[in-house]
């Protein structure tokens, strides 16, 4: 689990005051460059000596990490059972992986590593995650115990976790697909996502829905879950944004095709070792890497052994991609408890920083992004 302890707040602190007060708002003739070499200046650790502090705890979460090399071809240890007799999921689990979702191209004939492939491609993630340049401008999670190198996270025999199409790659988009991405990129086209922040109409930056999953895919730091079951329910609550699916096992029906909460309609049944959950009934606001309300998922709940669970989802959604896709993600246990995602309501600094981008904008002062003609 990750540890969350507060380490060095004072770097994290003075290294973002220093680059606030580096730039005052109405300097107009500052580059990108200049930007980040004011950053440097203004930390407290240079990049390597930042990388020396964390040294020893690198060595010591990869060396853990690497003598539990995760196989999907093992067989399932013993399952234990609840007191009424299903398999036992309850505890907390996180979803986080170095795997990336389609397969590299590296690897485009080899849906399995050895495991010694598996260890080299983890250490060479875990050294690029570990890394620090303090002229990036965000909240440095190792600071706080919580990068992924710092969590449970292991070696994943998959080269990446998509399983199907056997190609280790999301299917094309539909022709429907293909035209909504288009209209989405037009849209977007010349907006500067500083200057055209919205709140209003966004669930998340709200602090009102973690917009995650379901499915869960294992690339945001806000990762973890936790299971409660009862002989008819299984409870499943995720962060960020404290997120909760109830899920009946008594075989109802869904419900009817006007009712469309915002994290779906989710059904489950047992089938052997497997809790097996289908979810259909998504808002059509909801926003999951294109994915209609229409879309349906199915996913799969099995404890290979003490400490892992195996999370399989497959999606379906015609108005998106031309055929399902199938990906399957390795959950570690993590201790107790479940920390709740801490959202930036009343954040007022946020607003500032966005207000005053704005006005720069609007003033004509706003210096050129990477990329702009």
């Amino acid at each position: 689990m990750r540890t969350r302890t507060l380490v060095q707040w004072g770097a994290v602190t003075l290294g973002i005051i220093g680059v606030l007060t580096a730039v005052p708002v109405g300097v107009a003739a500052q580059t990108r460059a200049e930007v980040a070499d004011a950053a440097r200046k203004a930390s407290p650790r240079t990049a390597e000596e930042a990388a020396k502090f964390f040294e020893a705890e690198v060595a010591r979460k990869t060396a853990e990490a690497i003598a539990r090399v995760y196989d999907p071809t093992r067989p399932p240890a013993a399952v234990k059972k609840t007191p009424w007799g299903h398999p036992d999921l309850r505890g907390h689990w996180l979803s986080l992986s170095y795997t990336p979702l389609e397969r590299p191209a590296e690897f485009a004939d080899k849906p399995l590593l050895t495991p010694q492939e598996a260890i080299e491609f983890f250490k060479k993630a875990v050294v690029e995650d570990a890394a620090v340049d303090p002229a990036t401008v965000h909240y440095d999670w190792k600071e706080f115990g919580m990068d992924t190198w710092q969590s449970p996270v292991r070696p994943n025999r998959r080269s990446g976790l998509i399983i199907d199409p056997a190609n280790g790659k999301l299917p094309p988009l539909s022709a429907e697909g293909q035209k909504r991405r288009a209209a989405a990129q037009a849209a977007g086209k010349g907006v500067d996502p500083q200057t055209a922040v919205s709140t209003l109409n966004n669930f998340y930056t709200r602090c009102i829905t973690g917009n995650q999953g379901p499915p869960r895919l294992p690339f945001n730091h806000d990762s973890e879950s936790q299971i409660f079951q009862t002989p008819n329910y299984v409870l499943l609550i995720t962060q960020s944004n404290n997120d909760v699916r109830i899920i009946p096992l008594d075989g109802r029906p869904h419900a009817a095709p006007q009712v469309r909460p915002w994290l779906g309609d989710s059904r489950g049944r047992w089938e052997g070792n497997t809790l097996v959950v289908e979810t259909t009934n998504f808002h059509p606001d909801r926003v999951w890497r294109g994915a209609t309300g229409n879309m349906n998922l199915i996913e799969r709940f099995t404890r290979v052994d003490d400490n892992t669970i195996s999370y399989q989802i497959t999606v379906s959604d015609p108005a998106q991609w031309a055929q399902p896709w199938t990906a399957e993600i390795p959950w570690p246990r993590i201790e107790p408890p479940l920390f709740e995602f801490a959202c930036h309501e009343q954040n007022y600094g946020v607003i500032n920083v966005v207000t005053g981008a704005q006005i720069r904008a609007t003033e004509g002062k706003a210096p050129a992004r990477d990329g702009d003609n």
